[in-house]
């Protein structure tokens, strides 16, 4: 199970990277209106967005396997907000989905200030995660 853990933490910290990588490239497609650097910028955007996918399905189906295989957490509060925030960084992750799609489309979307809070929430869900199974504190 060492392994599993080890290779979690991997796909965790991989998918992260891009978590905090690809709105910052949509703060920069929010604030060009240059046909080049947006056709550049969605380009960067849609090959993080496809390389990040694989690597967050693999850190959930591991964190499933250490989840059951182990029993890690089961019935403790902690576990449950651990979970809940794994939840709400899915969701994030999709949400993305949608920005892109947005910015391919020339749709509205919002303006670079939007983004540069978008982008500090898997900051705060991360400080969540990591409190919940390093702290423990319920």
């Amino acid at each position: 199970m060492l392994w599993v853990k080890a290779f979690h933490i991997l796909f965790v910290i991989a998918w992260f990277a891009g978590l905090f990588y690809l709105p910052r490239i949509y703060v920069n497609l929010a604030q060009t209106d240059e046909p080049g650097a947006r056709r550049v910028l969605l380009g960067m955007a849609r090959r993080l967005y496809r390389f990040m996918t694989p690597l967050a399905v693999l850190a959930v189906l591991l964190g499933l396997w250490l989840y059951l295989g182990w029993g890690l957490g089961r019935g403790q509060l902690w576990m449950h907000v651990k979970l809940a925030a794994v939840a709400a960084l899915a969701a994030y992750h999709l949400l993305c989905l949608r920005y892109l799609r947005r910015f391919e489309r020339g749709a509205g979307t919002p303006g670079h200030r939007y983004f540069r809070g978008f982008n500090e929430i898997p900051v705060l869900l991360l400080l969540l995660v990591l409190i919940m199974v390093v702290v423990k504190p319920f």
